[in-house]
């Protein structure tokens, strides 16, 4: 919970009042003889293809669409992601943190009236989507046609979610959580999203497929592949994920940054075209969003064999390291090391492999590995410095071999940057004085 939601909720509460009364100038929206609201004066939202919602006197506009599970999105059809998702539900804990996450899984994304987010920052398009019996894959998007419509669509989406196992967005708990939160405490209303498990898959898939300039190359190098990130997919952007994980392709979609512009247009003339695109990139996204969740929990149920590479195995090993999975870890980290690649994958897998098998007390098999990684060319000065500290450790305490660890402790001093790491400086200084009073007085061992 942030903290300005905290702030709001100690002042306003979460009652229920009537909401016109709270808002200067507004006026009740026209009744029919039946006492429903009707639509907005002077709003045609026919363009959006969507419909009047009524429940309990609130009315919101809601655009349902549907993909068979013979649609394609990408290299799969529908109806195998759907399968893909429900054979590998039971894994969802594990990217959740260990929250009890389980289907049906509701895939959630906003379009908001800003991209920082803040107490002013309306949700004007809720977008929620789920897979049905049979493999359809359906979205439910709510529509804010003007701002005093907010508290019923917010009690809409709220019985769309009630029969959510977990909500899943990319990048939700950060910014599609926070912003909806707020607006359910400004209208003393209950989100209902806080009771639920929360999947955000921009973390892993940061794991598993943002790519990072090599260590080994220079800085010249690293420069030239930062100014090709975009075009090579090392951005982790949901639309480049889909681009270079999913194999989708989006052809005159619009650019994230117009989205709010469009929106206050509609507010502004009451012509509903503007917004047309902007649904259907929120659709593409929900799908999106479900394509790449069932390739992580995909992943994460078959486990090393159906990784294509060293960083995906890299990532999946960490992933089953936080569920303490140590046996399953460990084999995926060592797979990483087999398959090579880059130098920063291969460090990283060496470094977690030789810290998951010292946790194990495979002691001289984590030394071995801790050897390996001070072999890398280019190994970063921090990583060399804890190797050859966990090295000096091992041959000091274990093996009694004190020239070996009198050796690596003065390789640490090589690596540590003196006047930056007073501590770490210190405490080599004393593992040498120690490790020459015990050469001195060998029966003292």
């Amino acid at each position: 919970m942030s903290v300005l939601s905290d702030r709001i909720r100690g002042i306003v509460g979460v009652t229920r009042v009537p909401f016109e009364s709270r808002i200067p100038n507004s006026e009740p929206r026209p009744s029919s003889a039946s006492g429903r609201p009707e639509p907005v004066e002077g709003r045609d939202l026919s363009v959006l293809g969507g419909e009047w919602r009524h429940e309990d006197g609130r009315a919101c506009f809601v655009v349902e669409r549907r993909w068979e599970p013979s649609a394609w999105h990408g290299r799969e059809q529908v109806g195998g992601l759907a399968e893909r998702l429900e054979r590998a539900s039971a894994e969802a804990p594990l990217l959740a943190g260990g929250a009890p996450a389980r289907p049906p899984f509701v895939f959630f994304d906003l379009e908001t009236t800003g991209l920082s987010g803040g107490a002013g920052t309306h949700a004007f398009l809720v977008g929620c989507a789920r897979f049905e019996p049979g493999g359809v894959f359906v979205t439910r998007q709510f529509v804010l046609t003007r701002y005093a419509d907010e508290r019923p669509l917010l009690e809409t989406v709220t019985g769309e979610l009630g029969s959510a196992g977990a909500l899943v967005s990319f990048n939700g708990k950060s910014f599609d959580a926070p912003v909806i939160e707020t607006r359910y405490l400004f209208q003393r209303l209950d989100w209902i999203g806080g009771r639920l498990p929360h999947v955000d898959i921009l973390h892993p898939a940061r794991q598993f497929w943002k790519r990072k300039p090599d260590v080994a190359r220079g800085l010249q190098a690293r420069e030239r592949i930062a100014e090709r990130a975009a075009q090579q997919g090392e951005s982790c952007s949901l639309i480049a994920l889909e681009q270079h994980i999913i194999g989708a392709g989006r052809v005159g979609d619009v650019p994230g940054f117009e989205i709010p512009g469009r929106y206050f247009q509609f507010v502004r003339s009451g012509d509903a075209g503007p917004l047309v695109d902007v649904l259907e990139h929120n659709r593409l996204d929900l799908l999106s969003l479900a394509a790449l969740t069932a390739r992580l929990l995909h992943l994460v149920q078959v486990g090393p064999g159906d990784a294509r590479d060293a960083q995906e195995m890299l990532a999946l090993g960490r992933v089953y390291d936080r569920a303490g999975l140590d046996a399953r870890a460990r084999e995926a980290f060592e797979r990483a090391v087999e398959m090579g690649g880059r130098t920063d994958t291969t460090i990283d897998a060496l470094r977690a492999l030789a810290l998951a098998l010292r946790r194990s007390r495979r002691y001289a098999e984590a030394a071995a590995s801790w050897r390996r990684l001070l072999d890398v060319p280019g190994c970063p000065r921090h990583i060399a410095c804890e190797a050859s500290d966990a090295l000096a450790i091992h041959h000091e305490h274990r093996v009694r071999d004190l020239a070996a660890a009198r050796t690596f402790a003065l390789r640490s001093l090589e690596h540590v940057e003196r006047g930056l790491q007073p501590a770490r400086t210190e405490a080599v200084e004393r593992r040498l004085a120690r490790l020459a009073r015990k050469m001195e007085h060998p029966g003292q061992l």
